[in-house]
């Protein structure tokens, strides 16, 4: 819970917390895509291990968003966790590897190598991967796929969204 959040429970106002996941966007506009090895193939780089991350496209958290509204008084004074889907980093390679019909392995980075890349954020989203991985049973159960796809029915799997933005990756 947000330290803000304390302040809207304070005033007493009929709020709905809503957590997101990871953007899947941030495959685009952080250039976390696949990335040419030296020998010409494809890895994925990112900090999971084999753990799960929970994502979701960001236009899909607004859609969301109306379906709670549109339930009325359903959802007041709860949270809410969003997520289209949970997925191993191997997952997200093979899902690439299809999308993109190429092959694409699945490089298991060190937290601490991630977060020293020295691109914007990458402190930030090093300590968001550790957390996904230290914490996966506490991520998954706080960031519900069918709750998500209740309040959205036409919410966008990581393999639809995939699909339609492909093209729009940056292959580093």
């Amino acid at each position: 819970m947000g330290e803000a959040n304390g302040y809207f429970n304070e005033l007493g106002l009929p709020v709905t917390f809503s957590h997101a996941s990871f953007y899947w966007d941030n495959f685009i506009y952080f250039g976390m895509g696949p990335r040419k090895a030296p020998d010409g193939t494809l890895t994925l780089d990112l900090p999971l291990a084999d753990k799960k991350l929970t994502g979701i496209a960001a236009e899909d958290i607004g859609k969301c968003a109306l379906g709670v509204f549109k339930r009325g008084e359903e959802y007041i004074g709860k949270s809410i966790g969003l997520a289209s889907d949970a997925l191993t980093g191997a997952q997200i390679a093979a899902a690439f590897a299809k999308a993109l019909g190429r092959d694409v392995r699945y490089n298991a980075v060190p937290f601490d190598v991630y977060r020293g890349l020295g691109f914007p954020g990458a402190d930030d989203l090093g300590n968001m991967f550790q957390f996904y991985a230290e914490f996966e049973d506490v991520l998954l159960a706080s960031r519900d796929v069918t709750l998500s796809r209740s309040l959205d029915p036409e919410l966008e799997s990581f393999d639809a969204w995939l699909a339609r933005n492909a093209k729009s990756i940056p292959i580093g």
